[in-house]
């Protein structure tokens, strides 16, 4: 573990070292989370704005899911964007090679080898709009630390939704399109999931589990979720990160090299 943590120290300190020769996006990047935040509040509001709610949601509360679809945001685009896409590009120009040479695991090497600070903002601002709405509500440190498990859990599923859709590079390089496609089911996130009809909260309950990743931690954040869906999202977050380390040796089968 000591090891691993040495590694990483060393992958983000170089990653930040050479990004931060481009300062000006980190600028970019806080008006663009800037602009995205104000979109989705928007959004919102067209809703609450004429006095219409979503069933057992109210401003703050549906707050409070936007917010941890912000925090999500800002994982994707400082862990996952970054990393994964870039499977690839490895792929394409054979230095997945060298990847899998190195005495470290592959699957580690690529989920956490370059550090982005633009997404940085949507953290920052996910927070913000998260301790904003518990305040309106009067959560207390309780609630903070009751929603930590299942928040914590929906970006392993996160993670692993994307990584599985990367190792598929192996047969089709361009999968571009399929995490873009990810990307905009995930969307759906920024809404309680009573927004939608029922068919739709099948669908992304238990086809694209969108519900685990920001209406149950919400819920829980509010102290009304049943320890029943806290549970499942644990589960169904240590199933999908074993399938795809699963995946990922499966789809090394396959993998002939650049040399091949």
């Amino acid at each position: 573990m000591k090891r691993y943590l040495k590694v990483l120290r060393l992958f983000w300190s170089a990653a930040i070292a050479a990004e931060l020769e481009y300062r000006v996006n980190f600028l970019l990047a806080t008006l663009s989370s800037i602009g995205n935040l104000a979109g989705s509040l928007f959004g919102l509001f067209l809703f609450y704005g004429k006095g219409y709610t979503f069933q057992g949601w109210s401003w703050e509360a549906a707050l409070v899911v936007l917010g941890i679809f912000t925090l999500l945001e800002g994982f994707s685009a400082t862990f996952l964007s970054p990393n994964l896409n870039r499977i690839v590009r490895h792929v394409q120009q054979g230095t997945l090679d060298f990847v899998l040479l190195k005495p470290i695991r592959s699957q580690f090497w690529l989920s956490t080898h370059v550090f982005s600070p633009w997404g940085l903002p949507d953290l920052v601002f996910g927070s913000v709009l998260i301790f904003y709405a518990g305040d309106k509500l009067g959560l207390g440190i309780g609630n903070y630390f009751l929603s930590a498990i299942p928040i914590f859990c929906g970006l392993v599923i996160l993670y692993s939704l994307w990584f599985i859709l990367a190792a598929t590079s192996i047969w089709f390089v361009k999968v571009y399109n399929s995490t873009e496609v990810l990307r905009g089911l995930l969307q759906a996130g920024r809404y309680p999931i009573a927004a939608y009809p029922t068919a739709y909260r099948v669908f992304f309950t238990f086809i694209v589990p969108v519900t685990f990743l920001t209406t149950i931690p919400a819920e829980a954040m509010l102290g009304r979720s049943h320890i029943t869906w806290i549970v499942g999202a644990g589960v169904l977050a240590v199933v999908l990160f074993f399938v795809s380390t699963w995946f990922w040796r499966f789809a090394l089968r396959f993998y002939t090299s650049a040399s091949s």
